[in-house]
Order: structure tokens, then sequence, then C-alpha cells
């Protein structure tokens, strides 16, 4: 692969939804009013993303001279750097970059790649003297650096994943290999952020920045469901197909009602209405089964109308099973309706949330494994997506 160039790492930390509110937290929990990601060279110094309350003017993709920043001392001390007030610290009364740039507090958390290699720093200023040096301060700032060296591994990795997967070059075997080494090596930065996230839910925060801590959660959510989603489809292909463990079902309602949960905590300000008439067990594999409707629900929730609800309808009876899950919005052009159940098939304006195009293959996969069907109807009035299966075992 070629050598990333420095807009590739700009770009790279944009596309990296959590950083926002990493800068975000940084900002509130320290009363410091300019915070940044920099990618740090050895002749350069980028600004990748900026939250700036200050009036710094600088934005992603500016530059500073290397020469004048400490990210370059800290770059090559590979340690943090942290002053709580110039005028009194000892080493940095004299420095010329405080001056340059008009600060008394600062803090500089260098940033590495899960393989141990620098990439940058996470910096944050203000010309008002602040108490940085406690450990709870520079643990914070370190967790938050290895957050973003692992987020932006991971977001590496999927667009590697990504790119080899749509080249025409590649073999399907190894294709399929790939993305079950990248599943299984993907997990523990994963795991990683969202314990992170957690830890500092159990900080003093204060409301807002406890919302946007919300939103690394949900990031950490969102890459799950890929990585479950890239692992089946490996598994799937290698093993020839879905596995499933049917089985009599009387408690299915629970497991639906858990799954609109989740999904109510990752988007709350939408609204979620359920029927459920469900008269008899049902034959099926129930994990199976609230993966197929998570993927549909998630998919309502991410290009359904945001001001209006889904409904979502489950029933057993008669010896047959079905569950619907529909939103109102746009329809689906005609175009996409021939490809949706295809492996790799996203909307061309689906934008950000429209992950890997595996969530709807992975759901028919499982209908199929189920011996029912995954049907879908679109037009202005909304979107329904009908999962059907006998709630008997063939005889």
């Amino acid at each position: 692969m070629a050598e990333r160039s420095i807009a590739d790492d700009v770009r790279a930390i944009g596309r990296v939804e959590a950083v926002p509110a990493i800068l975000d937290v940084v900002c509130r929990t320290t009363g410091l009013r300019f915070a940044a990601v920099a990618r740090v060279a050895e002749t350069n110094w980028t600004a990748c993303a900026v939250r700036d309350g200050l009036g710094f003017g600088l934005e992603p993709g500016g530059e500073l001279r290397l020469e004048t920043t400490l990210c370059d001392e800290v770059r090559r001390a590979s340690e943090p750097i942290i002053i709580e007030h110039v005028a009194q610290d000892a080493t940095y009364c004299g420095h010329p970059t405080p001056k340059m740039y008009g600060f008394e507090s600062y803090i500089s958390m260098p940033i590495f790649r899960p393989d141990g290699t620098f990439f940058g720093t996470l910096c944050a200023l203000d010309p008002k003297p602040a108490r940085l040096k406690d450990p709870q301060t520079e643990q914070t700032f370190r967790l938050f650096a290895q957050l973003i060296g692992f987020h932006l591994d991971a977001q590496e990795r999927l667009e590697r994943s990504e790119a080899a997967l749509l080249d025409e070059r590649q073999t399907a075997e190894f294709r399929e290999q790939f993305i079950a080494v990248l599943g299984h090596d993907l997990r523990n930065p994963v795991a990683a952020v969202d314990a992170g996230a957690k830890l500092l839910l159990k900080t003093p925060l204060d409301g807002r920045a406890a919302s946007v801590v919300g939103l690394i959660q949900r990031s950490c959510a969102r890459m799950n469901g890929l990585i479950g989603n890239l692992l089946d489809f490996a598994r799937g292909r290698l093993g020839g197909g879905l596995s499933v463990d049917r089985v009599a079902e009387g408690r299915l309602g629970e497991c639906l009602d858990q799954v609109v949960s989740e999904l109510r905590a990752v988007w709350p300000d939408r609204a979620i209405r359920v029927e459920a008439a469900l008269e008899e067990p049902v034959f099926c594999d129930r994990d199976r089964v609230a993966q197929l409707f998570s993927n549909l629900l998630a998919n309502a929730l991410a290009h359904g109308a945001e001001d209006e609800p889904i409904d979502v309808r489950a029933r057993s009876g008669g010896g047959a099973f079905e569950l619907s899950v529909a939103n109102r919005g746009e329809p689906i052009p005609a175009g996409t309706m021939k490809r949706l159940f295809k492996p790799f098939s996203r909307p061309p304006d689906g934008g950000s949330l429209a992950g890997l195009g595996l969530g709807l293959y992975i759901a028919s996969e499982i209908a199929r494994a189920h011996d029912g069907s995954l049907a879908v109807s679109s037009d202005p009035g909304g979107t329904r997506f009908t999962f059907a299966i006998p709630a008997y075992p063939s005889p």
C-alpha cells in the first residue's frame, strides 16, 4: 500500500466520529478553550481536528512552523508536556513558544498507533492558568490519546478492507479471509474505546460532557455492528452459509424488546412504536432473529425520516411468525432495490451511515437459514421490511 500523506491523515482523523466529542470533553473538563489533534511529522505540524474557543483561526489542514511548537519536543521525547502557569514554570517561563502563541496553560499528549509508531499529539491551551498537573487530568488525556490512536488504526483498517474488497484483481477467497482476520483484529481496539468511555462516565462531568462521551459509546456500538456483520459474512462465505440453532422459543418478545431498548438508547430522539401479538412459540434461533431485527431497525432509523416514527409489528399464530419494520421517508430507488440484499450494496448517497453494505445481506441470510423470507416494499408512503418464517419445524 502506498505511503500515507499528511492530507490522508487529516482526512482519516476527520472521519473518526469520536474525535469532536473528545475535544469537547477535553475543553469542558479542563477549562482550556483551544484543543486540537495534530499530525506531527519530522518537518510538519498539521491540525487534523480543532475545537477553537479562542478565535485562534486554525482549521483542519492548517499548519504551524514545527520548530515553533512544543509538540515537536513531545515528538522527540515521546513524553507529554504539561504546564499550569508559564510565568511560574521554571522550564518554560523563558521559552519563546508560549509568548509567540499567547498561552499560560498548556498540555500536549503523544498519540501512538497500536504498533507503537508516533502519529502526533492531543494538545490544548489557554491564555489563563489552569490546574492540569493532577493524576486524573493526565490519565484522561493519556486515555483519549490512546482512543484516538485505536480509532485511527481501526478507520484505516476499514478503509483498506473496503479497498481490497472492491479491487477486482483480488480473488474472492483472499477477500473473505481478509475480512475474517480484520474482524478479529478490530475487537480489541473497539473494546478499549468502549471501556475508556465507560471509565470517563465515572468521572465528574456536567450534563453536556456526559452527553458527548455518549457519542463515543454510540460509535463503539456502530463499529461492533460492522465487525459482527463482517465476521458473519466471512463465516457464511467460507463455511457454506450462516449456522442457526433453532428451538421452540416462547420468550421471543423479551428478546425483541431488548433490541428496541438498545437502539432507543442509541437514538434517544427517535420514536419507535411496537405492536406485538406472539400467541405461540416460534421455532427459531432467538439470537439470530435478534440480530436480523437489530439490522432492520438500525437501517430504518438511519434512513427513515427523522421526524417520523418507526413502526414494528411482530405476530405468531396459525403456524407462522412475521416481523416487520417500517419507516417513512423517500422510497428506495428501483436500481437500488435490485441489489438491496447483495453484499456490499450501499446507497449512492448513504454517507457515513451507510456502513459496509452488509446488514441487509446478513439479515437475508438469517431468513434463508430459517427456511423463511425477507421481503421489502417501498413507495412514497414509506418502506417496510418483512421477515416471515414457519413457526414450527419442517416435517
